[in-house]
């Protein structure tokens, strides 16, 4: 592949619901640009970009996917970076990580199935980054399919920013090209995306008369003389038209609307031709960072002429094909085998070769300018998010912003002896994916394994078992519960044993009461008078304390809020020991937890819901169902509502995959602890019964 100057780059993200066509629309360019001699399909599992065993096997994008093309441009070649995205809401991460390096972006829209909740999601994503997009409609070779209807609707939820620069050619319900309302000139198809002029349709002149008439107010609007002219009814010139819609649909300020057939190959070309005139270079942006060396915040344009920089934006992990880190380049120009200098991790590494990646295969590249996207393989600290320099101009910049993983299930290796395989296995699925956590739950003595949704928790498991040979199950966690009482309680505890010799022998009179601190497992006071405990057996006291709120006598779960107050007792000047005075202070425990009234206390988290209005009714039905408190509902100012809830902890597993259903996809949630509260008699009673074993263990 040839080298390119930072002018020469289109860095394009590929977005859209999932099987809208996305993967289909990049083999077709790929087959366009005469990077493949036959079109791959998705159902036959051979395409450049889902080429992992899971995506084969499940037939959608799992992985963010590079696709390089090189293209003959207006103004002469250009290399386009194709980042093609999953659709599926699980694989958001790597959507995130693609955003942040791209610079334009083709939402693709399935024409029959409309607008759906992954466009408007992609919608969001290009306002948040401020990236210049086109709509590419696909399927359009379907004749139930309305591209009319389809321009009303998104007119209607996207503004009046919507421009469509093509219309539809039929012939006997089919589809064989369209009009170019840029250009007011028809484009038949001959042999896939080529084509030839025609003559515009009689039935296309009212549409078309209508969509041009649009296109050439958003012309006059960007200047008064414009404007003038087109009240005068003058006309534009073609170079007037296309220099005002560059510059306009670059800023976002027009959204071009294109079509196409993906099974059938057709309208790439006219895609191609739109991403080389309308979508910007990396050199009309800047890279924003710090300079570590001052603490001062940095700003370049993407350009060759200064020092190395570049961020890792995704880490590849693969027992195929090695591990890449993938990179754009910000600023200066990357060789092969530079030294070069990690600033996050503040250590210098060897490039090694150069690589761009198309799909799983590597080409070798001899350098990598400003704004171009690229990988280097085999970095040993460097890790997704990381900043690359110079040691002598050490910038940082921001890494992917990733979406906080709040789905959990409990993991458990099917072969003990596999442990550190899982271990190993997981941490380089993590160094792929941000969005998944493995954490070890020490309290409850599980392994929880956090991701967006329970498919990304799937795929995790069989990536195990296909690529590190290892099994693990997933299941329902367990809820850390906790354990206090309600009253207060005068007990006494004796611990005797006489075997010859020496005995032991400990007493001891306590009260036990609520503390009224929820966050401390225990105060422990001592009143005793006339020495009837002495003051060296106290700590011994306090231990066995220590040890009884570890695990509560009701249903094995640690106490809190226990205030145990030593009021008497009596000792054995020669069998009195601290040993004896721990396991009397144990006996005690026991017997006044259990008389005090005691309870569980179960996690309250405090969980923000966002949905747009019409969700919300539904949203808060089911938040009462899951004994929920609602809180309140509140603009995002962005036409969506957040509300505000406090839920218990054990009614929120599997909210994620029932408000998915619930709002068609776009719902979105997050949640942090709250505090602790008492369990219904109902919820306690099961959760008792079910750890009955864990308490004999203890007493035993």
């Amino acid at each position: 592949m040839n080298v390119y100057g930072t002018k020469q780059i289109r860095n394009v993200i590929l977005l859209g619901h999932g099987g809208a066509g996305k993967t289909t629309v990049a083999e077709a360019l790929a087959f366009v640009t005469g990077v493949t001699k036959r079109m791959g399909k998705v159902v036959d599992g051979n395409t450049i970009s889902d080429y992992d065993k899971e995506e084969i096997k499940r037939q959608f994008s799992i992985s963010t996917t590079l696709v390089p093309l090189e293209y003959q441009g207006e103004a002469g070649p250009i290399k386009i970076n194709l980042l093609d995205t999953p659709g599926y809401f699980d694989f958001v991460g790597e959507v995130e990580e693609a955003v942040s390096v791209a610079d334009a972006a083709v939402i693709v829209v399935n024409c029959k199935a409309g607008i759906e909740v992954g466009t408007e999601k992609a919608w969001e994503l290009c306002e948040k980054y401020k990236l210049p997009r086109l709509f590419f409609v696909t399927n359009m070779d379907d004749d139930q399919a309305s591209y009319r209807e389809l321009i009303l609707k998104l007119e209607k939820e996207f503004g009046s920013r919507i421009a469509p620069f093509q219309l539809p050619i039929r012939e006997n319900e089919k589809f064989v090209g369209y009009v170019n309302v840029v250009k007011m000139a028809g484009r038949r198809f001959t042999t896939n995306s080529d084509y030839e002029e025609c003559p515009i349709p009689d039935y296309s002149q009212e549409n078309l008369k209508k969509v041009r008439n649009a296109l050439l107010e958003a012309v006059a609007q960007t200047s008064e003389e414009f404007m003038e002219r087109f009240f005068a009814e003058e006309e534009f010139t073609q170079e007037e038209i296309s220099t005002v819609l560059r510059e306009s649909v670059s800023d976002s300020e027009i959204v071009p609307v294109l079509m196409g057939s993906g099974i059938n190959c057709q309208g790439f070309k006219g895609l191609l031709q739109a991403i080389d005139k309308y979508f910007p270079s990396p050199d009309k942006y800047e890279c924003v960072g710090v300079d570590t060396s001052t603490g001062e915040r940095f700003t370049a344009k993407y350009n060759d002429d200064v020092s190395l920089s570049a961020r890792v934006f995704k880490t590849i992990v693969d027992p195929f094909i090695g591990k890449y880190s993938l990179l754009k380049i910000c600023t200066g120009t990357l060789k092969p085998d530079s030294t070069i200098y990690n600033v996050n991790k503040e250590t210098e590494e060897r490039s090694g070769k150069i690589f761009v990646l198309r799909g799983k295969e590597a080409i070798e590249v001899p350098e990598l300018h400003a704004g171009d996207i690229g990988a280097v393989a085999k970095l040993n600290v460097t890790q997704t998010g990381d900043t690359i320099a110079l040691r002598s101009a050490p910038i940082v910049y921001h890494g992917p912003a990733m979406s906080t993983p709040y789905t959990y299930l409990r993991y458990k290796t099917v072969n003990k002896g596999d442990d550190d395989k899982v271990s190993t296995g997981l941490a380089k699925l993590m160094e792929e994916d941000l969005t998944l956590k493995a954490v070890n739950d020490k309290e409850n003595r599980q392994l929880l394994l956090y991701g967006i949704g329970e498919q990304q928790l799937e795929v995790a498991v069989s990536k195990l078992a296909n690529r590190y040979k290892v099994e693990v199950t997933l299941e329902k966690p367990k809820v850390a519960f906790r354990e206090t009482i309600k009253k207060k309680v005068s007990v006494q505890g004796k611990h005797k044993k006489q075997s010859g010799g020496h005995g032991q022998y400990g007493d001891v009179r306590m009260d036990f009461e609520p503390s009224g601190d929820l966050e401390t497992p225990y105060v422990f006071e001592e009143k005793v008078f006339g020495g009837s405990v002495p003051r060296n057996y106290f700590p011994a006291v306090e231990k066995g304390l220590q040890d009884c709120v570890l695990k509560g006598p009701l249903a094995a779960y640690p106490v809190v809020g226990v205030k145990a107050t030593l009021t008497d007792g009596s000792y054995h000047p020669v069998d009195s020991s601290e040993m004896a005075f721990k396991l009397a202070t144990i006996l005690a425990f026991k017997k006044g937890f259990m008389d005090a009234g005691p309870v569980l206390l179960e996690p309250i988290v405090t969980l923000k819901v966002t949905v747009p209005d019409r969700f919300t009714g539904d949203v808060m039905g089911d938040l009462n169902r899951r004994r929920g408190r609602v809180l309140g509902m509140n603009s995002d100012h962005h036409g969506k509502q957040v509300v505000e809830a406090e839920v218990p902890m054990l009614e929120l597993f599997g909210y994620n995959t029932d408000l998915r259903s619930m709002t068609g996809g776009i719902g979105l949630f997050a949640y942090e602890f709250a505090r602790y509260e008492q369990a219904p008699a109902d919820i306690q009673k099961r959760e008792v019964e079910a750890r009955a074993s864990a308490v004999e263990q203890v007493e035993e």
